[in-house]
């Protein structure tokens, strides 16, 4: 797996997301050969609710919430997150946005939505959100998120820069409760190897 997708996939489970990577979207060419339009890099699905560092049955585990700003996650609000991951430039693949692409993405999590997927796909291609009624209630909200090189985070772009500095920041605020957890996704693992030895993590302005 690319390490950046890695990153990333471990950033969002760790903010409460159940994440699927590197999917494939196949299709039926007109020579009745399958190929491969494009390969999403990540496809991720939270749920409203805090999440904790910790068993919530711990007193003071309140205390080890897990919160990034940037995923402006909303309450009632089921976040579904597709994304495009580059070690470069923030950009989208323009194979993301064709409709074979975000169909077969989103009917793997259809039952969430009670709308039709034709309309959530129009909103995608149209505006990069979606929000729409979930069929449990509250709402569904679905974006197209370019993840890599950029100056700022928002709804469609989150840098890979910020998903560094909160990892290490969570890895330091929440020492002793990780010393005993095992790290095993290589850029999860690398970044508390360098919390570990004592390093410290800083951006330069480009």
């Amino acid at each position: 797996m690319d390490i950046a997708v890695n990153l990333v996939e471990s950033y969002l489970r760790l903010n409460g997301y159940l994440t699927l990577s590197e999917m494939e979207v196949q299709k039926k060419a007109k020579s009745g050969l399958y190929e491969t339009l494009t390969d999403v890099d990540i496809v991720a699905l939270r749920f409203p609710g805090s999440i904790y560092a910790t068993d919530p049955h711990d007193d003071d585990c309140r205390l080890l919430l897990i919160n990034d700003d940037v995923l402006a996650l909303e309450p009632g609000t089921i976040d579904v997150i597709i994304g495009e991951v580059k070690q470069g430039e923030a950009v989208f693949n323009p194979g993301l946005t064709r409709h074979e692409v975000l169909h077969t993405v989103l009917h793997r999590v259809e039952w969430i939505y009670a709308t039709e997927l034709e309309h959530v796909i129009g909103q995608l291609t149209e505006s990069g959100v979606s929000s729409v009624p979930a069929r449990s209630g509250g709402v569904v909200r679905t974006r197209l998120v370019a993840f890599g090189r950029a100056e700022r985070s928002n709804l469609n772009t989150i840098s890979l820069s910020h998903i560094v500095q909160e990892m290490v920041r969570f890895m330091d605020e929440f020492d002793d409760v990780l010393r005993p957890a095992q790290f095993k996704e290589p850029a999860q693992a690398f970044l508390r190897l360098l919390a570990k030895t004592g390093f410290s993590v800083t951006k330069e302005t480009w």
